[in-house]
């Protein structure tokens, strides 16, 4: 674990990401980091598949219980493919909308740890970010990485300012990238682990394409 006694902060362009800085962005995760980045929604906090320690430390933060889905990012389908169970008609859907402000929520398959799976279900989210930082990010780290939306407990909305994430978080998580403002609506949640496609939340995302799947 990393010592997260003050957070580094890093200011990425939010068009052309620094490679120098996406570099050591990924050393950090690699090494165990918690982070928070912008995606194409809001900024989320980020770690490592794997790393229980910063899963758990993710998990103090936003005080989630042990039924709470949590969701890779994934850098494009091929990702997908490996981490979760997808049908011809799914794939159609995914292929379709993504990238995107979505997650899909999905049988997970045996790559994906345990630990971040649903305990009932066995279901993963799955996103797969619009945001040159995020999937910058993603290329240079080779795999996906474990996220979820940076809101504090008792708050309805995200946090979406890296001066304010910095503020109230720099002692708890190691690197905040800033990459301007992010909005404050979350994606849409769409359960395909059913026989047909469920909107769980709408958010950002358009949910009628799944209504009518």
């Amino acid at each position: 674990m990393l010592n997260a006694a003050m957070s580094q902060y890093f200011q990425i362009h939010p068009v052309t990401p620094q490679a120098r800085l996406i570099q050591r962005t990924v050393e950090l995760i690699r090494g165990g980091a918690v982070i928070a980045y912008p995606t194409d929604t809001t900024y989320a906090l980020g770690c490592r598949i794997g790393e229980k320690s910063a899963l758990e430390r993710i998990r103090r933060i936003r005080q989630l219980d042990e039924r709470h889905n949590f969701t890779l990012a994934c850098r494009d389908l091929s990702d997908i493919a490996t981490y979760a169970k997808v049908d011809n008609r799914n794939y159609r859907l995914l292929k379709a909308y993504t990238p995107g402000p979505y997650t899909f929520i999905l049988p997970a398959t045996r790559e994906v740890p345990r630990m971040l799976q649903h305990p009932k279900r066995k279901t993963i989210g799955i996103r797969v970010p619009e945001h040159p930082i995020t999937q910058a990010i993603l290329a240079e780290l080779g795999e996906p990485l474990m996220t979820t939306t940076l809101i504090l407990p008792g708050e309805e909305l995200p946090l979406n300012d890296p001066e304010e994430i910095r503020a109230r978080l720099e002692k708890v998580i190691d690197l905040v990238i800033d990459g301007g403002t992010a909005g404050l609506e979350p994606s849409t949640v769409v359960d395909m682990a059913g026989e047909v496609p469920q909107v769980i939340r709408a958010g950002q995302g358009d949910p009628a394409p799944f209504e009518q799947a």
